[in-house]
C-alpha cells in the first residue's frame, strides 16, 4: 500500500473509530462484487471517530470490451461535481454529524450522570455503544451485500434518530443507556452503506477526494465539537446536544436517496449472498461478554471479580473467529498488530472518558472548557497522522507503532502524576495533546501493517478485525476502569489513570512483535 504515492498522502489524516470497521467489513463481504474497500483511519471508540488512512483499491467489474460499468456516468473532476454533488453532500454531513455526537458525548456525560443520578453507569454509557457497534457493522454489511446499500442505509438513519431521541429526552440512565445502545447500533451500520457507494458509484479518480472529506468531516468536529457541546449543555441543557443532531440528520440522510437511485445498478446487492448468522452470532456474544464486564461493578465482592474474569474470558473466545489466527497471544506480524491496537486503544480511550469529568469534578471547570483538551488531541491527532504519512519511505510501520505507543506512555504516566499530585490542569493539558499525537502518528499504520501482510481474499476481513478489537479493547477497558473505580472510591482517577498506564505498557512491550515474520517482511 505504500506505493499509493499521491493519492494515499492527500488522504493520510486522522483516525478515529467506526467508519473504518465499516469499510473493511464491507471489503471482505463484498469481495464477491470484486471490490475492496481499504480501512479508513478515522478516531474514534471508544469510539469515537475516524479519519482516511489509506486509499481504498477498488477494482470494478470489467465486461470483455475492457469498460466499467462508471464509464456510463458523466465525468465529473470532484465529489462536489455533478452527478456527485448531493450525494456528496448528504455523506460528509451524515458522517460529520456521527463524528460531532461521538465527540460531544465525551464532554456532556458528566453532566448527564450527576442530572439522571447515574454515576455509576458513567463508564457503561460508553461502552454500551461500542460493543453495539460490533453489532451493527456486521449485520449492516451483510445486509448491504445481499440489498444494496439503501434499505440498511435508510434503516440505520431511521434507527440512529429513534437512539437520539430516547437518549435526548431519557429521564433515567437506563433510558439513556438503553438510547446508546440504539444509536451505537445504528452508528456503526450508517457508515457501512456509505463505504459501499463510495466503492461501488464514483469513479477511482474521485474515490481519494471522498474519502479525503470523510476525514475532514471527522477533524473539525474534533476541535469544535467538545467546545461547543459543552455549550449547548451549558446554555440549553444536555438533551439538545442529542436533540438537535436530529434536525440536520434527517434531511442529510434524505438528500442522499435520489441520487442514490439514479446509480441503483452500480450499487445494488446480490440476494444469493447468504447471511453470515455464524460471524453475526459471534458478534453478539462478544457484545454481550463485554457488558457483562462493564456491568460486573455492580455485585459485591467477590462476585464482581469473579463475573468481571468470567466475561473477559468469554468475550477472547468469542471474538477469536471474527480475528486473525493467533491474535489472542501476539503472534509476530499481522496478529500482533491486531493485538497491539486492541490494547492502545483500551489505554488512549479508556482515559479519554475520564479526563473531562476530572476537569469538571476536581477543578471546577465548565463542560466547555473541559472539552478543550478534546481539541487539543484532535488537532495532535490530525497533524501527526499527516506527519507519519510523509514518513512512509523513512520510518517502518513498525518503528512508527513503537514511537506512538512510548510516546503514550509518557503522556498517560504525566496525566497519572497530574491526577494523583493534583497539579496544574495545563500539564494534562499538553500531556493529552502529546497523547492524540502518538495516536495519530501510530494508528494509521496498523492499516498499512495489516493490509500488506494480507492476501486480496483477506483484506477486508483483517482490516475489519483491526476495527473490532479497537471497539472491544475500548469497551473492555472502560469496563475494567469503572471496576476499579468502585474499589478506590474518592482516589477513582488515580486508579482509573493507572490502569490505563498499565494496558499501554502492556502495548509497550508487545510492540516490536508487529514486524512482519522474516519470510513476509521482504
Amino acid at each position: 500500500m505504500r506505493g499509493d504515492g499521491a493519492a494515499k498522502d492527500e488522504i493520510e489524516t486522522s483516525d478515529h473509530s467506526l467508519a473504518p470497521a465499516a469499510e473493511a467489513y464491507v471489503s471482505a463481504e463484498a469481495s464477491a462484487h470484486e471490490s475492496a474497500v481499504h480501512e479508513a483511519a478515522v478516531h474514534e471508540v471508544a469510539a469515537h471517530g475516524v479519519a482516511v488512512n489509506e486509499a481504498p483499491v477498488h477494482e470494478a467489474s470489467v465486461g470483455d470490451s475492457g469498460s466499467s460499468p462508471l464509464d456510463r456516468l458523466p465525468a465529473a473532476r470532484s465529489p462536489l461535481s455533478k452527478p456527485y454533488t448531493w450525494l456528496s453532500i448528504g455523506m460528509f454531513a451524515t458522517i460529520f454529524l456521527a463524528a460531532f455526537e461521538a465527540m460531544a458525548v465525551t464532554t456532556i456525560m458528566p453532566l448527564v450522570v450527576e442530572d439522571l443520578d447515574g454515576v455509576s453507569l458513567f463508564a457503561l454509557a460508553f461502552a454500551v455503544p461500542l460493543a453495539a457497534g460490533i453489532i451493527g457493522m456486521v449485520l449492516a454489511g451483510n445486509w448491504t451485500d445481499r440489498s444494496g446499500p439503501l434499505p440498511s442505509l435508510i434503516t440505520a438513519a431511521v434507527l440512529f434518530v429513534v437512539g437520539l431521541v430516547i437518549a435526548g429526552t431519557a429521564t433515567d440512565m437506563t433510558t439513556f443507556i438503553i438510547g446508546r445502545f440504539v444509536h451505537g447500533l445504528s452508528g456503526a451500520a450508517v457508515i457501512v452503506p456509505l463505504y459501499v457507494i463510495v466503492a461501488r458509484a464514483y469513479p477511482e479518480a474521485l474515490r481519494a477526494r471522498v474519502f479525503a472529506g470523510f476525514a475532514a468531516a471527522w477533524v473539525i468536529p474534533s476541535i469544535v465539537g467538545p467546545a461547543l457541546a459543552g455549550v449547548v449543555a451549558e446554555a440549553f441543557s444536555w438533551h439538545w446536544v442529542f436533540l438537535g443532531v436530529i434536525v440536520i440528520v434527517v434531511p442529510a440522510a434524505a438528500m442522499m436517496v435520489p441520487p442514490i437511485l439514479r446509480v441503483r445498478d452500480l450499487v445494488q446487492g446480490d440476494a444469493s449472498v447468504p447471511w453470515s448468522l455464524g460471524r453475526v452470532g459471534w458478534a453478539v456474544l462478544t457484545a454481550a461478554a463485554a457488558l457483562v464486564v462493564s456491568l460486573s461493578k455492580e455485585l459485591d465482592d467477590p462476585w464482581r471479580w469473579v463475573a468481571a474474569g468470567a466475561g473477559i474470558v468469554v468475550a477472547a473466545v468469542a471474538a477469536r473467529p471474527l480475528l486473525p489466527p493467533g491474535t489472542l497471544h501476539a503472534a509476530r506480524g499481522m496478529p500482533a498488530t491486531v493485538a497491539v491496537k486492541f490494547v492502545v486503544a483500551g489505554a488512549f480511550f479508556g482515559s479519554e472518558v475520564y479526563l473531562p469529568y476530572l476537569f469538571i469534578e476536581h477543578y471546577d471547570m465548565s463542560p466547555s472548557l473541559a472539552g478543550v483538551v478534546l481539541t487539543g488531541a484532535g488537532i495532535t491527532w490530525a497533524a501527526a497522522s499527516w506527519l507519519q504519512g510523509r514518513l512512509t519511505d523513512s520510518i517502518s510501520d513498525t518503528r512508527a507503532v513503537q514511537i506512538g505507543v512510548c510516546t503514550l506512555v509518557i503522556a498517560l504516566a504525566v496525566v497519572l502524576v497530574v491526577a494523583w499530585l493534583m497539579l496544574s490542569p495545563v500539564i494534562a493539558f499538553v500531556a493529552w495533546a502529546l497523547a492524540g499525537g502518538s495516536m495519530g502518528f501510530m494508528y494509521p499504520r496498523f492499516s498499512v501493517s495489516v493490509l500488506a501482510q494480507s492476501r486480496r481474499d483477506e483484506q477486508g476481513f483483517n482490516s475489519a478485525a483491526l476495527t473490532i478489537s479497537e471497539s472491544l479493547g475500548a469497551s473492555i477497558a472502560l469496563a475494567v476502569t469503572a471496576l476499579v473505580s468502585a474499589s478506590f472510591g474518592a482516589d477513582a482517577f488515580t486508579a482509573d489513570f493507572a490502569v490505563t498506564l498499565g494496558i499501554a505498557i502492556v502495548a509497550m512491550l508487545i510492540a516490536s512483535r508487529v514486524r512482519p515474520p522474516a519470510r513476509l517482511a521482504g
